[in-house]
């Protein structure tokens, strides 16, 4: 298997849904153990639910991305469970949409907080915990091609500026670890039907017709068509593949 992950421990952020939970299932088919941190309380069944399925350990904890210290006490706690984690995928994220002259405060930096900041926090417990074990290890973070593009016909101020920081962080911290063997790339996905982007087409109904009209393949993604780009880059097979962000849309940012 090009992916064998068997033996290496993965922590997915938004985990219990969407593309964490898709992404937790292909890592776990690959024989990672897997800990899922999510607000949801949902999640310790959720990983119940991996360990039964998958035949691997698996543990679920709630967790605030943008709790700083809560967020390195449940990689400390992983750690103990299951072994030093060495596959991270954040997947963590919000989305705020309305006219830029409207946004509140409190709406700019629920965002940027979730999107930037969470992010920032999971790989920093992550990368400190390979740094004191002296291991290597790949951190995957899900951007966003609306970090590349700007989106229409919504307008998403706020999530787009968030996404674009998110790659360039990927890039900034697997420059500065690449010499620990920890490696560092985002995935900026298309757009891809989950809860997050079901609320906004509930919102605007027109909106899935628009999008897909704009999609050379004609659909949107699944969150099952990220996870083996991510399998791929939490394996071996993309052992010199660092400090990239590999947009993911059907084609979409091409035309």
């Amino acid at each position: 298997m090009i992916t064998n992950l068997t033996g290496r421990t993965a922590v997915i952020t938004g985990g219990a849904r969407g593309i964490g939970l898709a992404v937790a299932r292909g890592l776990a088919a690959d024989g990672a153990d897997i800990a899922l941190l999510d607000l949801l309380d949902t999640v310790e069944d959720v990983a119940r639910e991996l360990a039964d399925s998958y035949h691997v350990k698996a543990v679920g904890h709630r967790l605030d991305v943008t709790d700083q210290q809560a967020t390195f006490a449940a990689f400390d706690e992983v750690g103990a469970a299951l072994g030093v984690p060495q596959v991270l995928l954040t997947a963590a994220g919000i989305e705020i949409n309305g006219d830029s002259v409207d946004v509140t405060a409190d709406a700019w930096r629920k965002v940027i907080d979730v999107n930037l900041t969470g992010t920032f926090f999971a790989a920093q417990a992550f990368g400190k915990g390979l740094l004191d074990a002296g291991r290597s290890g790949s951190a995957i973070f899900i951007a966003s091609m609306s970090g590349s593009i700007v989106n229409v016909p919504q307008w998403a101020a706020s999530y787009n500026a968030s996404k674009a920081a998110v790659a360039h962080l990927g890039k900034s911290l697997a420059v500065e670890w690449a010499k620990a063997g920890i490696r560092v790339n985002s995935i900026s996905p298309g757009y891809v039907l989950t809860d997050l982007t079901q609320k906004i087409i509930d919102q605007q109904p027109s909106l899935r017709d628009d999008w897909e009209a704009l999609i050379p393949q004609g659909r949107m993604a699944s969150p099952e068509d990220i996870a083996g780009l991510v399998s791929f880059l939490a394996s071996d097979a993309a052992a010199y593949l660092t400090a990239q962000d590999i947009i993911i849309d059907g084609g979409y940012t091409a035309v």
